[in-house]
């Protein structure tokens, strides 16, 4: 293994990343101030301005995400090496993801396959790089990601199981939590994940039923309401190793997560009472009713409308991308409950109560229909656009009781939605590098295994470096989350990193397969599939990054 010359101890690399840390954050400081000035008009983020220079909003996004990234890789060190838990394989995944972010930073961000985003575009001069490039950051790069430290690093995850590749730096509870849900996944899910992708099938609900027992529905519900009363970090960990076996069953317990968090937040003390209960011992499935037409990510266009009568609203409208709403049992369903406010003021969200429906009749509900929309990947709960035609729903189903106050609502949830898609983002990178290692140590060509040619090795390297760095920014976010703290910036960054390593690892995990990578029977090409939608649920890339920016750009002068 080579030695950065600054750092030829442990002790010495946790000062060392910490010091790239801080220069990380002044190169992100300059570039705010540059990006700012040209966004900016009396002192405010012109909307017009930042959408015209989208390149530079959204490439200082990434900037933020790497300088936080390399911080946590910093915290990670320090903190592992304290506990006597900073063995070889941590301190090469360390190095490796470290030296090739921080040569990113000063070369060129990959913001997509093909969109980089370079220090000029950022308003950044040759001379704030090159005060970027300190002789520690020098080191770091020169001894880090070099063909040694791959070669070892690929080597350890041979003799080893890759899923033990990187501790995590659980805590007890935790890694008995992971271990837990490990194998479940790996009894229930695994062997037969590829046959239900396949077939389009349903995740049996013998499977959904022993989710629930395992407490997934309830895991961050207080336990006065039947929950486990566990934080987002814990909730990290499920979904992360649910998603590794599959992420559809790595998302059951996502619409259950916001449905709950929506009426802990915002509901009344009579629905916390009703639903939470119910939620957590997955009796009741939810599903989040949302998105329309043609509307995507611009939920103040919104046009659902619901219309009091008596004690019940009359919804009429289109949703779509609904994911599980046949088998769902409520619908936290955002509507138009006030048609002379526009944008966000005029909306509400409801409990939209419905029965079970089949795959014969999905909606057997008056005023609700919908057909399927066939997917590539993230099967196993299917989609659905859905028409309501006079639907109605119990007023006392208002969340909190009070209309105009659904958006406010829904922001509400987005910390954790977009801190759990990170987890399952880790959990589907996670499972391309087994399948990729896996297939690289039996598939022989020219009288060796595929895995000692170092391009194929190198990749594998880069997975499991990478997916290092995802999981300690997402677990990051996770705690601040539960210290009561405001985590969207840290989740947006956890968002948007997580599903773009969930992508590159998918990707060459097919690549290592080869053709039979391409091949239908191989669960590479379920898992590129699947990987796929993280770059665009739960705020696709472009919006997180803009996202990101403006909450970077607010108030800068």
């Amino acid at each position: 293994m080579s030695l950065a010359p600054a750092a030829d101890t442990t002790t010495d690399l946790a000062a060392a990343l910490t010091e790239a840390a801080d220069a990380s954050g002044r190169l992100l400081a300059q570039a705010r101030s540059a990006v700012a000035a040209r966004v900016t008009e009396a002192g405010k983020v012109s909307a017009a301005k930042l959408e015209a220079d989208q390149r530079a909003g959204h490439g200082l996004a990434w900037l933020a995400t790497y300088a936080e990234a390399i911080r946590q890789l910093a915290s990670y060190t320090q903190r592992m090496s304290g506990e006597g838990r900073f063995g070889e394989a941590e301190e090469l995944c360390v190095r490796i993801g470290a030296a090739e972010y921080l040569a990113q930073i000063s070369g060129g961000i990959p913001m997509s396959q093909g969109e980089f985003v370079r220090p000029s575009d950022l308003g950044l001069t040759a001379d704030d790089v090159a005060g970027f490039m300190t002789e520690t950051i020098q080191a770091l790069i020169a001894g880090g990601n070099t063909t040694e430290d791959r070669a070892r690093l690929v080597a350890l995850m041979r003799d080893n199981s890759p899923g033990d590749i990187g501790d995590p730096g659980l805590d007890e509870t935790l890694s008995a939590m992971r271990v837990e849900m490990r194998r479940f996944a790996e009894a229930e899910v695994v062997p037969n994940a590829q046959e239900w992708h396949l077939k389009n099938d349903y995740i049996p609900m013998e499977v959904v039923s022993h989710v629930a027992e395992l407490g997934v529905f309830g895991l961050t519900i207080p336990e006065d309401f039947g929950g486990l009363g566990l934080g987002k970090e814990s909730m990290c960990v499920v979904s992360e190793e649910l998603s590794r076996g599959w992420i559809a069953v790595g998302s059951l317990g996502t619409r259950s997560e916001i449905a709950a968090e929506l009426i802990l937040a915002g509901g009344t003390e009579e629905q916390k009472a009703k639903w939470l209960p119910l939620i957590a011992s997955g009796e009741v499935l939810p599903t989040a009713v949302f998105t329309e037409p043609n509307t995507g990510s611009d939920l103040a266009s919104l046009k659902t409308r619901a219309v009091r009568e008596g004690d019940v609203y009359k919804v009429t409208g289109q949703k779509t991308w609904i994911t599980h709403p046949v088998r769902a049992d409520v619908m936290t369903l955002l509507v138009r409950t006030n048609p002379d406010e526009k944008g966000y003021r005029g909306l509400s969200m409801l409990l939209a109560e419905k029965p079970r429906g089949t795959d014969e009749d999905p909606f057997p509900a008056p005023g609700m229909s919908g057909g399927e929309i066939e997917v590539l990947g993230y099967r196993g709960m299917k989609e659905y656009d859905i028409s309501f035609d006079g639907f109605e729903v119990k007023a006392e189903n208002l969340l909190g009781g009070e209309e105009g106050q659904g958006f406010k609502q829904l922001m509400q949830t987005f910390e954790s939605a977009r801190i759990q898609t990170a987890a399952r983002a880790i959990g589907v990178a996670q499972c391309a590098l087994e399948l990729g290692l896996g297939y690289a140590m039996e598939r022989i060509q020219f009288g060796k295994p595929t895995v000692e040619f170092p391009r194929v090795s190198d990749k594998l390297a880069m997975m499991a470096a990478e997916i290092l760095i995802a999981r300690q920014l997402t677990y990051y976010a996770a705690r601040e989350k539960d210290a009561g703290r405001r985590c969207d910036l840290e989740a947006g960054m956890a968002k948007l990193l997580g599903a773009r390593v969930a992508w590159a690892a998918a990707d060459n995990a097919v690549q290592i397969h080869g053709g039979n990578g391409f091949a239908l029977e191989f669960p590479a090409s379920r898992v590129l599939c699947d990987a796929r939608i993280l770059n665009i649920f739960e705020g696709a890339a472009e919006i997180q990054a803009q996202v990101i920016a403006r909450r970077l750009l607010d108030g800068v002068n």
